[in-house]
């Protein structure tokens, strides 16, 4: 039985071409999952060790030193001034709010939630522990003339996107944010590749956020973001992420997680703050994933696959304009397990996947691999 009509689990669906991929002669190289591999920085490590004395229960809020750290990072990385702490909150993970803001802010049977049509699945998850209907949304004319059935309650952008790693531009969030004011709906943005930007002239620099003064007019009403260290900081262990946005959709997270203990563990609020705090090792893991999309994009193209937008976050969404199962086959003949495009909805059955998220000597393997 399962609860609440949900899909089987899909990456269950790769273990035949793990298995095909695994026997090659040196071994998989498994590009399909995007979990980091390299070490949590020391200064966090450290950080978390200092903190393991914690007898009482911490606060489902936050610690004020984490909340004001979340609100300087989002001025200084970020372009976003002023926020107040009231306007952020911890979350365990970024997967768990993705999942549950649908029931969290009270959407229920007939309700609709919009997102990418080519999109992480967690959205639609989220719809349905809700009751609400899922819906593709990659333009708002595409909702058509707005009407109570049609219009969502919830709208998701993901920029930079995954799978496909697009970005979206000040001006067009600004023109979602308009429409979603004039229509009551709440639009929340799932920005976690935020800081590995590889558009030409953005070294350094963050993807737009939907909460930049650009974008709202330096009114949150109605906006969230959600955020997570896992890309970032290689802190995918310690489920450091969190929302900010509107003050009041917040305050109004906040009061059912008291009620559900959905705490984050006192020690990672404090490893959190430390790294929100630290942009060195954020930096140097960004040059460490440039060097290896630098490998890996070559090789791609080379086995004769077309890389499409990637212009940002772990991905390489790429084509060879044929059903996505036949690529990941071919690539599983190479010892290279890769995601098809499908687990990312209909839009992406044409596309495969291919994480950055391995080490240095797997990514060389790999692209070794693919240009032979």
């Amino acid at each position: 039985m399962k609860p609440l009509g949900l899909p089987d689990f899909p990456w269950d669906s790769l273990a035949p071409y793990k298995a095909r991929a695994g026997d090659q002669d040196r071994g998989i190289v498994d590009l399909s999952v995007g979990t980091p591999v390299d070490p949590t920085p020391e200064v966090v490590r450290r950080a978390l060790a200092d903190a393991v004395d914690a007898p009482g229960y911490p606060l489902t809020s936050g610690t004020p030193d984490l909340r004001v750290a979340i609100c300087e990072w989002f001025a200084r990385r970020r372009g976003v001034p002023g926020l107040t702490p009231d306007a952020v909150l911890p979350t365990i993970g970024s997967k768990e709010l993705v999942a549950w803001l649908p029931t969290l802010l009270g959407l229920e049977p007939g309700d609709v939630v919009g997102h990418p049509s080519v999109a992480y699945p967690t959205y639609d998850i989220g719809a349905r522990l809700a009751g609400a209907t899922a819906v593709p949304v990659d333009s708002l004319t595409a909702l058509g003339p707005p009407t109570a059935s049609t219009t969502p309650k919830l709208l998701w952008l993901n920029s930079p996107g995954n799978p496909d790693g697009r970005v979206l531009g000040v001006e067009h969030l600004r023109k979602v944010v308009g429409w979603a004011r004039e229509h009551g709906v709440v639009v929340a943005g799932d920005e976690c590749y935020a800081e590995l930007d590889w558009r030409p002239g953005h070294d350094g620099q963050s993807t737009p956020s939907l909460l930049h003064p650009d974008v709202t007019g330096g009114d949150l009403s109605g906006l969230l973001t959600v955020y997570s260290l896992s890309k970032q900081s290689n802190l995918a262990g310690y489920r450091a992420a969190f929302v900010a946005g509107d003050p009041a959709l917040v305050g109004a997270l906040l009061e059912v997680r008291k009620h559900a203990g959905m705490i984050m563990p006192a020690p990672v609020q404090r490893a959190m703050a430390v790294a929100l705090r630290d942009d060195e090792h954020v930096a140097a893991q960004r040059e460490v994933y440039r060097r290896r999309r630098e490998t890996l994009l070559p090789a791609v193209e080379a086995f004769g696959l077309r890389v499409e937008g990637s212009e940002a976050g772990l991905y390489l969404w790429s084509t060879r304009d044929e059903d996505c199962w036949a690529t990941v086959e071919a690539l599983a003949d190479r010892g290279v397990l890769v995601a098809p495009g499908s687990f990312y909805g209909p839009a992406g059955h044409r596309h495969v996947r291919i994480a950055l998220t391995a080490t240095d000597e797997r990514i060389a393997e790999a692209a070794d691999r693919l240009a032979r």
